[in-house]
């Protein structure tokens, strides 16, 4: 748990001048790969594993920061869309090219290191159902 708050920490320190924490980018990121650009509040909680409050929250900010934008969902009447907008993926552009360039905050490991770790948390996954052994993503996730 303290590496995590160590990772953490380091990479909010990288986004910071976006005015943003590594939720808030996770967030972005998400809606980027998302084939329209917008999802369901619910499924942003789901995709990141947080509580709905947590997303309400980020989407907030996010649109406060014009990086988002909140829609009706026309498939769901009650429902909201998170949008990402123009100003949201030069944003998240930007950003990755930061964490990039600082190796997403985990350069103290050497190539050996990495592909060690990358493994040994693979296999959690798997077993936790992000996706299977052959790397498709699992039904739950």
């Amino acid at each position: 748990m303290r590496a995590h708050q160590i990772l953490l920490s380091q990479l909010d320190t990288l986004l910071k001048p976006y005015d943003l924490t590594f939720a808030r980018y996770e967030a972005l990121v998400l809606l980027t790969f998302s084939r329209t650009g917008a999802l369901p509040l619910s499924r942003i909680g789901e995709r990141l594993m947080v509580h709905p409050t947590s997303v309400t929250n980020t989407v907030g900010r996010l649109e406060r920061a014009g990086l988002v934008r909140r829609l009706p969902n026309p498939r769901d009447g009650r429902g909201v869309l998170a949008e990402i907008t123009d100003r949201g993926r030069e944003v998240v552009r930007l950003a990755t090219a930061d964490l990039m360039d600082a190796d997403f905050a985990m350069s103290a490991y050497g190539e050996e290191e990495l592909g060690q770790m990358f493994e040994l948390f693979r296999t959690l996954r798997v077993a936790a159902g992000d996706f299977g052994v052959d790397g498709d993503a699992g039904a739950s996730r």
